[in-house]
């Protein structure tokens, strides 16, 4: 028997030690689940925010991109672009948006109107314009000089047609989301040359008066973004300055959501 034939042969095992668990991959899909979670729930937060129009136009595209855009291909729907199915991309919500605002400015436009020709008994002869615009709707109270003028001559107290005219108005404007605009506009009629008040300070206090009758009519005052006074310098008459229908209050819900062409022709809608 050999001297080695006892012997046993050495084996060393090296073990490889694992990394800790924060130097692996599996935090990440976790965080990238946790993500699109959350974007799915501010998806869902955002549509909730629309009105019934704009829901079912998303929905009808999302549940069959291809046949929902065939079948509005030819039309005048705000997503069709032919039969190829495509992305619904940003530019597109802003139209379905649009279309889905212009829908409820002409809805109101209607109500507003019919709700102040009830009214005529006390409003009269006063005269009310509605027109959507390239930059929204707007709602103006008009002086016409025969009677029944919404403020007293060279004042900014209301009289009795312009407090139940805004009433009237405001009970359809609270249903609806956009920002508004308040406008005080007056004729070129002068004070006199050192006058301390003038038509810029009228209009803008006429303004004021038109916005406190909205916001004392339930409109949220959050709503009010600006109020402009532009005395004579946006004359509705230009060729003659002094014209009663140059003095007007002018009440503005621009578009949301999107731009606009602020060069476009006006299309009226309606008025009284």
């Amino acid at each position: 028997m050999s001297k080695d034939a006892g012997k046993r042969p050495i084996i060393i095992k090296r073990v490889k030690k694992a990394g800790h668990a924060h130097h692996g991959g599996s935090w990440k899909v976790a965080y990238a689940d946790f993500v699109t979670a959350m974007m799915a729930f501010f998806m869902v937060m955002w549509i909730l925010g629309m009105d019934e129009s704009t829901k079912k136009a998303v929905e009808g595209y999302f549940s069959n991109p291809a046949g929902f855009k065939k079948g509005y291909g030819s039309g005048s729907s705000p997503i069709a672009n032919g039969n190829t199915p495509s992305k619904l991309s940003t530019e597109t919500v802003k139209l379905i948006v649009h279309t889905a605002q212009e829908k409820a400015f002409a809805k109101a436009a209607t109500e507003i109107t019919a709700r102040l020709d009830s009214a005529k008994g006390v409003l009269g002869p006063a005269k009310f314009e509605i027109t959507m615009t390239s930059k929204g709707l707007r709602i103006e109270l008009i002086e016409n000089g025969q009677g029944n003028n919404f403020f007293s001559r060279g004042s900014a107290s209301m009289t009795k047609t312009g407090l139940v005219g805004l009433q009237l108005i405001a009970h359809d404007l609270i249903a609806l989301k956009n920002p508004i605009v308040v406008e005080g506009h007056t004729d070129a009629t002068l004070y006199g040359q050192n006058a301390n008040y003038t038509n810029w300070e009228l209009s803008a206090d006429r303004a004021n008066a038109a916005r406190r009758v909205l916001e004392q009519s339930g409109l949220d005052p959050a709503r009010i973004v600006e109020v402009r006074g532009y005395a004579d310098t946006q004359l509705r008459r230009p060729l003659d300055p002094q014209a009663a229908e140059n003095r007007r209050i002018s009440i503005l819900l621009p578009f949301t959501g999107g731009d606009t062409n602020m060069s476009a022709p006006d299309m009226g809608v309606g008025g009284r």
